[in-house]
């Protein structure tokens, strides 16, 4: 039916063409002429409209994009039909000359015709589609409802709000605070004031419901709406952002509620997709503790770019076939196998390399919990030290090209156990760089919103149950970035690593988490020591009260990506490096707290570690001839 309608319309508009000639000159002859080249004009038009793809187009979601596919076609096809007029002078064949000036009129003609053609049937779709949900059989009550922000992504909202029949909200107007948008339109629906309007607005057309749709929400905007409404009160939603959009997580249409995510907001991240493409299509991607926050995150993000096969490094079983779920019901289809492994475990490890060969590996696994790894350091420096010295050696001696380590913010001046191991691993990465050909570099970022023993599920548990929110100190402060958002830094500073570099992600202003906690009961429409207690229980054995990014006197580098830049932090002789990991391996093997505490105040001069035995132990410990027991240590005898 589309394909008959539309050759009607391409017969009317090409007929019209020929009128003025009609009129002019004589009838019968050009009448004749027009229906003789027909065929030809129709079969090009025809042409141009399937090579541009104009019928994969769905009509109910026509947009601009849309109609420049439609421009294109009718301008290939005008081109060629007075191509056409100009190659047929000197050949029998001028019957199929058409003049130039009908071409022209007929191309704007049927243009014209067939985009009117489809916006008539996108307007009794959407007729049908409103009386379907609005008859008599079901009447669904919309909101009213104020859209904050008047661009790309409100008035995506507004005009998907508008094409679909069975939307809660009814869009009264917008509200901006942009100077040049007011007293505007957007997709006919105007812009009523700005958000110090928000009260008089709210009340003057009875709004049950307010949606923020910033372009570029930032945490402080969104906080200052958030409180604007809640002093009205009326209730406010939020769009996902355009980043969120665009990556295929969400549509427009999935208003939720505003989350700490958006209240912490950071600008978006722009990612170099061609240096990442270079980085990661086609190649055998190894990721440890791919079932994690971070490790999972890692593989979503990296499916995206096409790789020849992702290996899923992962320990916990269930947490192993979560992911494998998802990416089997994913968008992005990408071959993948599951890898049940430690990253300890030297023979499962080497079996891996030598089996699937890796490219690249994207190191996530490790032990992060503060307070655990203090009363666990010899399992800490098993992990993170040893079993990524390992993972290394297990990488050059294969060949892979790239490895990523995944540190942290509290490697720097490191207070605790797990900061001291994470800073450990960074000189034993930095170390291996010299002796392999295998490009090494670490990150380093500080919390992550939402992943596993961060503070926000637990802040979440703790409302739902009703209790009293824990905060260890009220002047207790993190940096904090949302998971896609480190993910993807991650990935774009491997990509722009030569070997040897400590990265360092711009994590922003820190946070107090005492705000953090404020900010999760409001948004769980409580009253901070009302309805949620919040209860203080002191700093816990190895953490600090502010975070660090780098260590002092150490200077940073800018790189390509304004979000990255590269710390100058002096690298330790290999002589060095051995003496110290040959007193961590007697340490683990005799498993001494103490004496892996001891090793991290000789060789990590810069960390505050404490002790949990008394001055005189320490001193017995560490006089007794620790370093010289082990045949291994070599250097260390001296």
């Amino acid at each position: 039916m589309q394909l008959l309608a539309d050759v009607a319309v391409l017969t009317a508009a090409f007929l019209l063409a020929y009128l003025p000639a009609i009129n002019i000159q004589l009838g019968e002859f050009y009448l004749n002429t027009a229906l003789s080249q027909l065929p030809l004009v129709i079969l090009v038009q025809f042409s141009a409209l399937f090579v541009t793809g104009s019928y994969s187009i769905l009509w109910r979601y026509v947009s601009i994009e849309d109609i420049k596919v439609f421009i294109r076609a009718f301008a290939i096809s005008g081109a060629v039909l007075i191509g056409f007029r100009f190659a047929l002078i000197f050949t029998h064949f001028n019957l199929w000359q058409v003049p130039v000036s009908v071409i022209i009129i007929d191309t704007v003609l049927a243009f014209g015709g067939l985009l009117a053609l489809r916006i008539a049937r996108r307007f009794v779709y959407e007729l049908g589609d409103t009386r379907r949900f609005f008859g008599p059989k079901r009447r669904l009550k919309r909101k009213p409802a104020l859209v904050v922000g008047a661009g790309r992504l409100g008035a995506a909202l507004a005009k998907e709000v508008a094409g679909r029949g069975d939307s809660a909200l009814d869009v009264r107007g917008f509200v901006d605070d942009d100077a040049y948008k007011q007293k505007g339109s957007v997709s006919g629906i105007k812009v009523l004031g700005t958000t110090h309007d928000l009260p008089r607005l709210v009340d003057d057309l009875n709004v049950e419901e307010v949606v923020i749709a910033l372009d570029d929400s930032r945490g402080k905007d969104i906080r200052r709406i958030m409180e604007i409404c809640s002093d009205i009160p009326v209730k406010a939603q939020i769009v996902p952002s355009l980043n969120e959009i665009a990556q295929g997580r969400v549509s427009v249409n999935r208003i939720r509620d505003v989350q700490i995510e958006d209240l912490l907001g950071r600008d978006p991240v722009k990612l170099d997709d061609q240096n990442l493409h270079d980085f990661l299509s086609g190649k055998t991607v190894m990721v440890t503790g791919a079932g994690g926050s971070i490790g999972s995150e890692l593989v979503r993000q990296i499916t995206r770019f096409k790789p020849k096969t992702l290996l899923l490094v992962e320990r916990a079983e269930y947490m192993l076939f979560q992911i494998g779920r998802e990416l089997d019901n994913g968008v992005e289809k990408v071959q993948y196998v599951p890898l049940l492994a430690d990253i300890g475990d030297e023979p499962r490890m080497r079996e891996i390399f030598d089996l699937h060969t890796p490219d690249l590996i994207l190191h996530a696994a490790a032990h992060k919990h503060v307070p655990l790894m203090e009363a666990n350091s010899v399992e800490a420096i098993k992990n993170n030290v040893f079993a990524t010295k390992m993972l290394g050696q297990l990488a050059g001696e294969c060949g892979v090209k790239n490895l990523v380590v995944i540190s942290t913010d509290k490697a720097v001046n490191p207070t605790s156990i797990m900061g001291a191991s994470k800073r450990i691993s960074e000189i034993v990465v930095q170390d291996l760089n010299q002796k392999y050909d295998t490009n090494y570099v670490s990150v380093r970022f500080g919390n992550v919103l939402g992943s596993a023993g961060s503070v926000v599920p637990i802040f979440r548990e703790q409302i739902q149950k009703g209790e009293p929110i824990t905060v260890t100190d009220p002047e207790m402060k993190r940096y904090f970035m949302t998971i896609p958002e480190a993910a993807q830094l991650v990935l774009q500073a491997g990509a722009l690593g030569n070997g040897g570099e400590i990265f360092i992600l711009d994590m922003g202003e820190p946070v107090k988490i005492l705000d953090l906690a404020e900010d999760m009961i409001r948004l769980s429409g409580l009253t901070p020591y009302e309805d949620i207690d919040i209860v203080f229980s002191g700093i816990r054995k190895g953490e600090k009260l502010f975070e660090e990014l780098e260590i002092t006197g150490e200077d940073l580098v800018k790189t390509r990506h304004p979000k990255i830049f590269i710390g100058k932090i002096a690298r330790h002789s290999s002589e060095h490096v051995e003496r110290m990991l040959g007193c961590f391996e007697r340490a683990v093997r005799e498993h001494k707290d103490d004496l892996i505490r001891q090793t991290i105040k000789e060789f990590v001069p810069e960390s505050n570690i404490t002790f949990d035995t008394p001055p005189a132990a320490e001193s017995k410990a560490a006089d007794t001839p620790a370093f010289a027991a082990s045949p291994k240590l070599g250097m260390a005898e001296k």
